[in-house]
């Protein structure tokens, strides 16, 4: 084992500090080299759809053990091993009498990842678990064990190129005490879900593969610095930080506010019955973002009005009378729907999704609409329904008015394309809120793909040209008197959520484990400081200048919470 003493960086994405040997997730097989080619076609065709079987049947084995999060994600993987499509693209690479079998398999995985890639949003998502069932298949189809997550027998924290959904939904903060990864972005599936679990995690850390496995290992998920065999001295600076920082987050519950009394509220973003069950538990007031997209997607026919409604009211339950933001069916052209398809579109990423498909497929719209309306019925709860990917005045006015139409109480739309933020006051005179999804607004101002992970320092939240954007969007929340919220992943950064205060947001949304950090980091300056920050952030250069120069502002505790 190596001795030598080094520091690597990456990108911070969920906070924390860990200390652990180094466990290295083996890369996956690949076919052989020179595999021979199949000469029995029936035969090969036969043997791959049993290994695609036998793959699904391992996700759906740990579903079955699996908590309510992790549980729809592996079925997921089940259910992409399972699909015929994937099976038939097989067939023809089997049947080019030029591959051998799992030369077969990986072609027409990767024939299919492009095909993602090029779609964007949801399913560019969707690629890394296409890998998963890929590396997997292989593996069983060349006899040796399916790739993935080691069982950790001591606490560890875990090094890869990256992690496919399966397997960091299965992780558990017992023993898994922190993940570095090699690729991935802030946005990833294993970022977010990181922090859901509140483990400390770094993305995009050149040379963590370098490291011999068994290392020692400290990271801070915070600043996204990685100390490799770390002196006793920096182990007890990063253990007594730890220590500050859990001391601090416990002093702060209840409502999010600033010290000298500005109301911010703090929520969560679910995306199934299970997260809201989880975060109704939690010290949140209500959840700012419920994607209600998990209904709708891998199904051959669009859910019922019923089926609807009975998980609109199980989750309104949850919350009691605490607020609940519903985000109509986010699908289209990036998010393709087997029973909604429109065709083919050039350009998907900027296609017919969210409200546009909507304005298309009303049926789907109004019934989602209607069972929404029949579960505030049953339960009086808060409910407030917003509509994504709205750009103008007209597509507020019209979505208003339909929610309105069944008895809705609050309608709202999404801030995510820069037009609506430029022209918010036009929108937010239309409607009674809005909330920013600062991922997609920030991949649409900057013109980088936010799975694009060498692209990550454009969609850095931080980028003054998006402050400045944000700025906007609350500049028309003011002159209306309707609150804008934030429900993409830079609510949850204590120090970001300084500036969004200052900028005028009234709510953040994230995961809920990163709650208390925001909230005590609200609770150590006053609004008038926040609004000092918020201003000198959009006057930096760059998004390093903006969040050092906000730091510096900042009490010297904040440099324990993140």
């Amino acid at each position: 084992m190596s001795e030598l003493h080094s520091t690597l960086s990456g990108i911070g994405v969920s906070a924390g500090v860990a200390v652990g040997p180094l466990v290295i997730v083996s890369p996956p097989p690949s076919p052989p080299a020179g595999e021979a080619v199949v000469t029995d076609v029936a035969a090969a065709s036969e043997q791959v759809r049993d290994t695609l079987k036998a793959v699904a049947e391992g996700y759906l084995a740990k579903a079955a053990n699996a908590d309510a999060h992790a549980k729809p994600i592996l079925e997921a993987g089940a259910m992409m091993a399972g699909d015929p499509g994937l099976a038939g693209a097989i067939d023809t690479q089997l049947q080019s009498g030029t591959k051998g079998i799992t030369t077969a398999v990986s072609a027409a995985v990767d024939e299919y990842c492009a095909m993602f890639e090029s779609l964007g949003g949801y399913m560019a998502e969707r690629v890394t678990d296409l890998r998963d069932v890929r590396d997997r298949t292989v593996a069983r189809l060349l006899g040796q064990a399916e790739p993935g997550v080691p069982t950790l027998t001591t606490p560890s924290v875990l090094a890869a190129v990256d992690l496919a959904p399966a397997e960091t939904a299965t992780l558990s903060v017992d023993t898994c005490l922190g993940i570095i990864t090699s690729a991935g972005g802030p946005t990833s599936h294993t970022a977010i879900l990181a922090a859901q679990l509140g483990i400390p995690a770094i993305v995009q850390a050149t040379g963590i593969l370098d490291v011999p496995f068994g290392t020692t290992v400290a990271l801070d998920g915070g600043v996204g610095e990685i100390i490799v065999n770390p002196s006793e001295a920096e182990q007890q600076a990063l253990a007594d930080r730890k220590a500050r920082r859990e001391k601090a987050l416990a002093a702060g519950s209840g409502k999010g506010m600033t010290r000298d009394g500005h109301p911010v509220q703090l929520l969560a973003n679910i995306g199934t019955v299970g997260d809201a069950h989880k975060a109704a538990a939690q010290d949140v007031e209500g959840a700012g973002l419920f994607r209600s997209e998990f209904l709708f997607l891998d199904r051959d026919t669009a859910p019922t009005v019923e089926e609807q409604t009975a998980t609109y009211t199980e989750i309104l339950q949850a919350f009691g009378d605490r607020k609940v933001v519903v985000r109509t069916l986010d699908a289209g052209a990036d998010k393709p729907l087997a029973f909604a398809d429109l065709g083919h579109e050039e350009n998907p990423a900027l296609g017919r999704r969210g409200i546009r498909l909507g304005a298309v497929r009303t049926d789907l719209l109004d019934d989602q609409l209607q069972a929404l309306a029949n579960a505030h019925k049953a339960t009086g709860g808060q409910l407030w329904v917003m509509a994504p990917m709205i750009a103008t005045r007209q597509e507020a006015r019209w979505f208003a008015e339909k929610v309105r139409a069944v008895g809705l109480p609050k309608v709202g739309v999404m801030i995510e394309v820069p037009a609506a933020a430029l022209r918010s006051f036009d929108v937010l005179s239309e409607v009674d809120f809005a909330s920013l999804g600062t991922n997609d607004l920030g991949q649409y101002t900057m013109a980088a793909d936010r799975m694009q992970g060498e692209l990550a320092e454009l969609l850095n939240p931080w980028q003054p040209a998006l402050l400045d954007v944000i700025y906007y969007a609350c500049d028309g929340g003011a002159k209306t008197g309707h609150p804008v919220g934030v429900c993409g992943e830079s609510g949850g950064d204590p120090l970001m959520a300084l500036v969004l205060a200052g900028l005028g947001v009234a709510s953040l949304s994230m995961a809920p484990s990163k709650v208390r950090a925001v909230r005590t980091a609200l609770a150590l300056h006053d609004l008038s400081q926040c609004q000092q920050m918020a201003a000198a952030a959009r006057a930096s250069v760059g998004p390093k200048e903006a969040r050092e120069v906000v730091l510096s502002m900042a009490d010297p505790i904040m440099l324990d919470l993140l």
